[in-house]
């Protein structure tokens, strides 16, 4: 594996162009090239999450193909291409941080700050999927709620099931916009 960059303060450091190549070698190199433990920990865990959400959409797709393959096109098809992208669009802002983090390091060198804040936004991106799946619980299955959070939940209980989309499309563009502001 080759050696990541490290920004020294008041120094420059190379590019290494050869530092990883593709999706599955990004993965190991971000870990590998970070100083911040916290990043470190977003890289498994967000890892290990996106695997498991994208074992799932591809076993829940071919649940949904295997019952459908009788019927025609048309909405069916179009149902289908929907839960490809609803994949994609919880897959790729979970691991937008790692990737954002080793293009980086590969490009311009180590910076702890970048890091952290990302694996932070990374970090809210779950909170945001978590609150997004309590606004859109069907109203025959919520349960009742005690305890310090009930306000909260029923307040997020109280609002229209479409409404399920804003938070992580928030904490989506949240990620971006960290990536954008601390290089």
């Amino acid at each position: 594996m080759a050696e990541a960059n490290v920004e020294e303060p008041g120094g420059t450091s190379e590019p290494d162009e050869e530092a990883y190549s593709g999706l599955f070698g990004a993965i190991p190199y971000a870990f590998g090239s970070s100083r911040s433990w916290l990043f470190k920990s977003y890289v498994v865990i967000g890892g290990l999450v996106a695997l498991l959400v994208a074992i799932l959409m591809t076993l829940s797709l071919v649940t949904l193909v295997s019952r459908t393959a009788t019927a025609g096109g048309g909405s069916l098809t179009l149902s289908r291409a929907f839960f490809v992208l609803v994949g994609l669009f919880i897959v790729g802002p979970l691991l937008a941080p790692i990737l954002f983090v080793a293009r980086r390091h590969r490009r311009v060198g180590d910076k702890k700050r970048y890091d952290t804040s990302l694996a932070v936004a990374g970090y809210l991106f779950f909170v945001a999927l978590y609150i997004g799946l309590v606004i859109t619980i069907p109203a025959g299955e919520r349960e009742a709620v005690g305890g310090s959070l009930a306000g909260v939940v029923e307040f997020l209980y109280a609002l229209p099931q479409l409404w399920g989309l804003v938070p992580p499309v928030c904490a989506a563009v949240g990620i971006y916009l960290v990536h954008r502001l601390m290089r």
